[in-house]
């Protein structure tokens, strides 16, 4: 029961960033803001990211995961009642702000409350939830793609209820495990190349989210979006899964060729069947962008010293999902979205880097290498 809870609540997460994309074109044409602006409406979340984790990180100190994660639920409702019952940008920027300090506390919540409950499977229980991430983000453009702006939200917000009530099923774990943190772990060049790595997927989704949907208006309906955004979020979702059982650098390397050529063909073309190529690209990289940058950090760092370096790398992925959609609408006004594949591309040349100095590092093997899964200790199994 607890690990199902857990699993829809990734989802949710998930499907609170990636609900935007669909809704994109009906704030623009409701206020009448340009990519600059909506991209920075998108960006806006990332920035309540930032700020949610290391408080996330207070909370788990002071209680457990099941506090952070409930206190995480309610700034949800509020930045969800923001679009329900508001209108305009000066009620959209703050709500979605809202929203993303909610996001960074669930995103710690879960990693911690798998962490506490399933020692010896802790790879494999978060494998399952960044896999529920995945549908999470096929849920999020579904629900976009309702109509208009009220009504997506209407929808995040009952299942945000739903799940509330669920989480009051789930007790404390029954031993509290001390996490704790390594500096030396951030000091090393593989920790360094998980955050390059997470950094790029986190700017090619933001590219994607935030101006890229203003590009297929031209010759899409708001479902039609939708529909792009969740085939690109089931193929990345699968893609994930299939990342898990193969060494994470190979699927590293192999985002950092496909997530830059996926959204610069977005920007480039203005016909439907090379969209969907690229969206498909877009979550193939994706996918193995994730799963590769999550598996060089668990075999780096390891799971008993995790807490700091969690915390950077989570905000590495905030700042970048931050600058995508700000970065990429600046590129889209001045240069047109042809352009607007320079953006990933230039976070490629980051990730190239960090390889260069991670390979003159010994590898180190570990759970980020789809390893059997030991037995589950007592009281903590499947």
């Amino acid at each position: 029961m607890a690990y199902l809870v857990l699993l829809a609540l990734a989802a949710l997460d998930s499907a609170g960033y990636s609900i935007i994309a669909p809704v994109v074109p009906e704030i623009n044409e409701a206020t009448g803001a340009g990519p600059a602006v909506i991209g920075a409406l998108v960006a806006c979340f990332a920035v309540g990211q930032i700020a949610g984790y290391p408080l996330a990180g207070r909370g788990l100190q002071w209680r457990h995961s099941r506090f952070v994660l409930a206190g995480s639920l309610a700034l949800i409702v509020v930045g969800d009642l923001g679009f329900i019952l508001g209108e305009g940008l000066a009620v959209y920027f703050p709500a979605r702000l809202v929203q993303g300090i909610g996001a960074g506390g669930l995103w710690m919540g879960l990693s911690f409350a798998v962490m506490e409950r399933y020692p010896g499977w802790e790879f494999q229980r978060l494998t399952g939830i960044t896999a529920a991430y995945g549908v999470g983000a096929i849920a999020g453009p579904a629900m976009g793609g309702s109509g208009g702006i009220r009504a997506p939200f209407l929808i995040h917000l009952a299942l945000v209820v739903a799940l509330a009530l669920a989480l009051t099923r789930i007790g404390p774990p029954r031993k509290k495990i001390g996490f704790h943190s390594d500096r030396s772990a951030l000091r090393t060049g593989a920790f360094w190349l998980a955050c390059a790595g997470i950094l790029l997927v986190a700017l090619a989704l933001g590219t994607f989210d935030g101006p890229l949907p203003l590009h297929f208006a031209d010759r899409l309906a708001q479902a039609e979006i939708a529909a792009l955004y969740v085939v690109a979020a089931l193929i990345g979702a699968v893609c994930a899964t299939l990342a898990g059982y193969l060494p994470p650098r190979p699927s590293l390397a192999a985002a950092t060729v496909l997530l830059p050529a996926g959204v610069a063909l977005a920007g480039l073309t203005s016909t439907v069947g090379l969209w969907v190529l690229a969206a498909v690209i877009v979550g193939v990289g994706l996918g193995f962008g994730e799963a590769g940058s999550l598996g060089v950090l668990l075999e780096t760092v390891g799971v008993e010293r995790i807490i700091l370096a969690m915390v950077v790398w989570s905000q590495l992925w905030a700042l970048g999902y931050l600058a995508g959609p700000a970065a990429g609408g600046g590129v889209a006004e001045a240069l047109g979205f042809a352009a607007i594949g320079l953006v990933p591309v230039t976070a490629a040349f980051g990730v190239v880097a960090a390889f260069a100095v991670a390979s003159r590092e010994p590898a180190r093997s570990g759970a980020s290498r789809g390893a059997p899964p030991p037995e589950p200790a007592s009281g903590n199994g499947p």
